[in-house]
């Protein structure tokens, strides 16, 4: 179950972080040059169809991988030992995403115009930073820490 665990975690990782870097590379700059606004609410229409499951996999798996490698929530917030100081970490990514999402899906995207898409802009890329944050933590947990 463990390794099905990591897999699907790891599946929803591989579409979250690689459609945030495609619109933060690629859809955006185009989306900034023309000044555009539409350019990346089509590309954002089309992956949320897979991209909030792909998200909605990661939290569960995540928190159920969470679970096993550090049984008992509360130890999730320990400074005890380092992978609970890393769960820690991801469960304040999580937050912070959230946060940055919501923001945007229900004050910017709605108001969003050619004049105020650098404002959409910075919400892009700081979701795909906290994005690769995420793997990069994750990446502490399976290997030990950190560095």
């Amino acid at each position: 179950m463990y390794r099905l665990l990591v897999i699907l975690h790891l599946l929803g990782a591989s579409i979250w972080i690689g459609a945030h870097l495609i619109v933060s590379t690629l859809v955006l700059p185009r989306a900034l040059r023309a000044r555009d606004p539409a350019v990346i609410l089509d590309f954002e229409a089309r992956f949320e169809r897979l991209g909030r499951p792909a998200l909605l996999v990661q939290v569960v798996t995540g928190l159920w991988l969470a679970y096993i490698r550090v049984p008992g929530i509360g130890r999730w917030f320990s400074p005890d030992s380092p992978v609970s100081a890393l769960i820690a970490a991801k469960l304040a990514l999580l937050v912070i995403m959230l946060a940055i999402a919501a923001h945007a899906r229900l004050r910017v995207i709605p108001r969003v115009r050619p004049d105020t898409l650098h404002v959409l802009a910075w919400h892009i890329v700081a979701v795909t930073i906290v994005s690769v944050a995420f793997l990069i933590v994750g990446v502490g947990i399976r290997t030990g820490g950190l560095f």
